[in-house]
């Protein structure tokens, strides 16, 4: 998890374990309600077959899920841990 300080809202850059499909950036802007030490390991939901996107001075290679609650993003997440890289249906 890093600053993003060229996007244009305040955002992270996160580097996503997906398993046997890799590791993926995503810019993410959930600042509001997470630090960057909360998001270490954890686990989320993300879609990963979009086509890459250029924000700012980063191609982001996935879209993080989240629930959206006024103006701030809530994480999804898999209700117990799981193989990183598992198939969401």
């Amino acid at each position: 998890v890093n600053d993003f300080p060229e996007a244009r809202n305040p955002a992270f850059i996160l580097t996503i374990d997906f398993g046997s499909l890799g590791i993926k950036k995503s810019s993410a802007q959930i600042t509001t309600l997470y630090k960057k030490e909360d998001l270490v390991d954890r686990q989320i939901l993300a879609v990963v077959n979009f086509p890459k996107k250029q924000i700012a001075n980063i191609k982001s290679e996935c879209l993080v899920l989240g629930a959206v609650d006024s103006k701030d993003v809530i994480l999804l997440k898999p209700e117990n841990r799981v193989q990183n890289g598992t198939i969401v249906s």
